[in-house]
């Protein structure tokens, strides 16, 4: 509108700074009061759009400012320069004329036309005018300028601009120079490196790029990938690499992709020898017990003889994934090992205890620093086979983080449906594991996700007997902690007892890992003693060193166990129930305290939320059944009870102590003793009645290690009677009950 309406003012406008650029339509408050006065050249018009084209004319101080339709029309004061020291400012020009002459030299970006003008002779102050336009300084220094009518306070302000604006200039040429210099030595090593690498081709110290790319290309027609995709994939890595400069950081990534493809055994498989008779001697020979295991594996291999036998080659997938579980130390993973030596395939353990991050399976996306492929690809490339026995180690103990979930990584693993094309991150073409054996191994399933749980056929290791421990030891361990300790059997005779000793007083497991380093411990003394006496000057010959249950203790000092955990005398309130945990089976004795009160329970011992509840519900039995089971209702009212599970500090959990904490109540109250040879375990319910548990075989190997003569046990579970031990159903008598009156009336005397 001021344009527009200019033509009545003789084309001239005022040019005023905001001091808020951010307000649309300024006040006077809102501008800065000295400004431009300026005659406008001509005006273009271009898509709604006005430019003009303006000259400075001189500087104006605004009176007073209004608005109206025809826009904004100022009343203004023209200011003149002030010469106040002229000798001052010629000085002061011509030290200004100098420095922006050096500046523009510096490198300095000036429109040449004016630069030589200002050069030519120009009043004192249009110099210094012209020369703050072409500054880099801000608004507000500019308006401080601008309003500065003394010429030689004007020249001051502008050469002090000036002087900073020259030693930003010479930092940037400084930089500009060592940037160039840095260039240049980089231009010469890169030379240099390239006759360096065509001496060395010259010497033979390293292989030629074409030599290298064309092993490659040999590879790659050699190679049996399972599908055309594949190959045109590699087929397009090794373009690339071709393309690419030998000095190009890239070309190693894509070299060590390369050599990972081509060292992956495609289309190679180991024959399987699948014969049951020799599988059969081999699991009897490298391992006492476990039938229940070994017949499932035979099993097992007889369905996958039988596809090979009337299936084609694509078909013979493995649609069952094995999954051991079981205390540590009795045989998961040797027989995983047995299994691959009977089939005459390779053998692989990955273990995946504490992993949390999901690269670990499937590896790293090739766009990271130092990827890699995962455990599962490594694991195929070490086997040199398509089709080896393939252990996954720990899966009950896989982390989980923010990295994301390996155990969910897994399940494309583990699924026959979908392994065919399993795709690694970092190869980034599918890959066939549909022949790979897999077996995993846990302690427990508790922590499997139930995605993964689902996948696997789960085979139960329980613990051994003192029998089958002796036999193990006897067969297996002694030989091997022999070997290991550089003894032979004619250093030591190590007697039956000795062995059933160490057994009974020095190892409590559902394995045998604590008997073979106590075994091991002992020998290791064995040897320190026979090289002091080889090397002493008393006695030079070696002697055979016989270790019995006399001597032990020698060796492995005070017995840490009793032989039984039963006591010596039947008690009132303490009675012995039976435990499940990831280590096998566990006895449990449960303690019962009457205390003056008001018929509160009082739970110690660490009992988790289940356990607590089968004390509650025990309780409350007892309380509603007082008149049956002869106790007094004032004596209950009168009393607080409390359920005590020694060793405190260990965590107890789980819906098997109901009737052992019922017996120790009732005993309690009644003052009625409980006998000592007698181990229980069973829920109990409201009504008395006894419910199914499970772990039996557990927690039978248990009770007969503890010394007991008598297990109650659920009547429900005298099913799983058949799966026991003999020597456990030979020592133990094992009676079933279906209500808590009838466990009363075994385990209570007078």
């Amino acid at each position: 509108a001021a344009i527009k309406n200019s033509n009545k003012s003789k084309s001239l406008v005022v040019l005023l700074t905001q001091k808020n650029p951010k307000i649309d339509k300024p006040q006077q408050k809102d501008l800065y009061p000295i400004g431009t006065l300026a005659v406008i050249e001509r005006t273009l018009k271009t898509d709604g759009q006005v430019n003009a084209l303006v000259r400075g004319v001189g500087r104006v101080k605004v009176k007073s400012l209004s608005t109206s339709n025809k826009g904004m029309l100022a009343q203004v004061n023209e200011l003149k320069d002030i010469y106040s020291n002229k000798q001052e400012i010629k000085a002061l020009a011509s030290h200004l004329q100098k420095e922006f002459r050096k500046a523009v030299h510096m490198g300095k970006p000036v429109e040449f036309l004016n630069f030589m003008k200002l050069m030519s002779g120009v009043t004192h102050g249009e110099l210094v005018d012209q020369i703050a336009s072409a500054l880099n300084i801000s608004t507000i220094e500019k308006q401080d300028v601008l309003k500065t009518l003394e010429v030689g306070e004007r020249l001051k302000k502008v050469i002090n601009f000036l002087a900073k604006e020259m030693k930003i200039l010479e930092i940037e040429k400084d930089v500009a120079h060592k940037t160039q210099k840095k260039f240049d030595k980089s231009m010469r090593e890169s030379v240099l490196r390239e006759r360096l690498v065509t001496i060395q081709k010259e010497l033979g110290e390293i292989e030629d790029e074409e030599e290298v790319n064309s092993s490659y290309e040999s590879k790659l027609k050699k190679a049996k990938f399972s599908s055309e995709e594949i190959k045109t994939k590699v087929k397009k890595e090794l373009k690339r690499l071709k393309q690419m400069s030998p000095n190009n950081p890239e070309g190693g990534y894509i070299r060590t992709w390369l050599d990972t493809i081509f060292e992956l055994p495609w289309g190679k498989y180991k024959k399987s020898s699948l014969d049951l008779t020799k599988a059969a001697k081999i699991l009897d020979r490298n391992h006492y017990g476990l039938e229940k295991v070994k017949d499932r594996i035979l099993e097992y291999m007889a369905v996958l003889q039988l596809k090979q036998k009337n299936s084609k080659a694509e078909d013979q997938s493995n649609p069952i994934i094995l999954c051991f579980v079981g205390p540590p130390g009795v045989g998961k993973t040797s027989i995983g090992k047995a299994i691959a030596e009977s089939m005459g395939r390779t053998f692989v353990k990955v273990s995946l205890g504490g992993i949390r991050d999901e690269a670990e399976i499937r590896g790293h996306r090739r766009t990271y620093v130092g990827a890699m492929a995962g455990r599962i690809i490594n694991g195929i490339k070490q086997s040199g086979s398509m089709n080896p026995i393939f252990m996954l180690d720990e899966i009950d103990k896989i982390g989980k983080d923010f990295r994301g979930d390996p155990s969910a990584a897994l399940l494309e693993t583990l699924d026959s449906e979908q392994n065919k094309n399993f795709e690694d991150h970092y190869l980034d073409i599918p890959f066939d594991l549909s022949q790979v054996l897999f077996i995993t191994t846990a302690n427990t399933l508790d922590t499997i996700p139930p995605a993964l749980k689902d996948r696997l056929e789960v085979i139960r290791y329980s613990g051994y007997t003192v029998e089958e421990k002796f036999n193990i030891a006897k067969k297996h361990l002694l030989s091997k902690v022999l070997k290991n300790n550089g003894l032979s059997r004619k250093d030591i005779g190590f007697s039956n007892t000795a062995i059933n000793a160490i057994i009974s007083n020095y190892t409590r497991e559902a394995g045998v890992r604590d008997l073979e380093r106590n075994l091991s411990k002992v020998l290791r003394k064995v040897a320190r003693n026979l090289i002091e006496k080889k090397f002493s000057t008393k006695q030079s010959q070696k002697t055979k060193i016989a270790i019995s249950n006399k001597n032990i203790k020698k060796f492995l000092g005070a017995a840490k166990f009793d032989p039984t955990l039963t006591e010596k005398k039947n008690q009132i309130a303490l009675a012995m129930g039976l435990a499940w945990t990831s280590v096998g089976g566990d006895v449990l004795f449960i303690e019962v305290a009457l205390t003056p009160g008001k018929g509160k329970v009082i739970l110690t011992g660490k009992l988790g939320d289940v356990m607590k509840e089968s004390a509650q519900a025990a309780y409350t039995y007892v309380k509603a059944n007082a008149k049956k089971l002869q106790i007094k209702q004032a004596d209950i009212e009168k009393h607080d009870v409390h359920i005590h599970v020694p060793e405190g500090a260990v965590p107890k959990d789980g819906p098997s102590a109901g009737v052992t904490i019922t017996t120790a109540i009732v005993s309690a109250f009644t003052k009625k003793k409980v006998r000592r040879d007698i181990a229980m375990t069973g829920e109990v319910t409201l009504r008395g009645r006894v419910l199914r548990i499970g772990g039996l075989k557990e927690k039978s190997i248990a009770a007969h290690r503890a010394g007991s003569k008598l297990v109650l046990i659920p009547k429900d579970n005298e099913r799983d009677l058949d799966e026991l031990p003999k020597s456990v159903k030979k020592d133990l008598k094992f009676t079933a009950v279906d209500h808590v009156s009838k466990v009363l009336k075994l385990s209570l005397i007078d």
